[in-house]
């Protein structure tokens, strides 16, 4: 059976009035997922980098959202992690 995991960097302060959220930086992602990695039983078949739109944290649905909107003139941020494809 196949599975995947995301790493996701982490938020380190929220967003202020004049200021947007701050993230661990994406290395940060990367140690996480070779920490996954090297304590995986199974086989990695595939690592990859994945770039969305407005993907906030895996408590809201996050990474597992099947539907992102975005259009007009609205900013939109984009995030970036790392998803890890195994066999269990």
């Amino acid at each position: 059976m196949i599975d995947c995991r995301d790493f996701i960097p982490k938020q380190t302060s929220g967003p202020g009035f004049f200021s947007s959220a701050q993230y661990q930086s994406f290395d940060a992602a990367v140690l996480a997922a070779n920490a996954f990695a090297d304590g995986q039983s199974g086989r990695i078949l595939n690592v990859e980098t994945v770039v969305l739109p407005n993907v906030w944290d895996t408590s809201e649905g996050g990474t597992t959202d099947v539907s992102i909107r975005t259009s007009g003139d609205v900013s939109s941020t984009w995030h970036q992690f790392i998803r890890v494809w195994y066999e269990r």
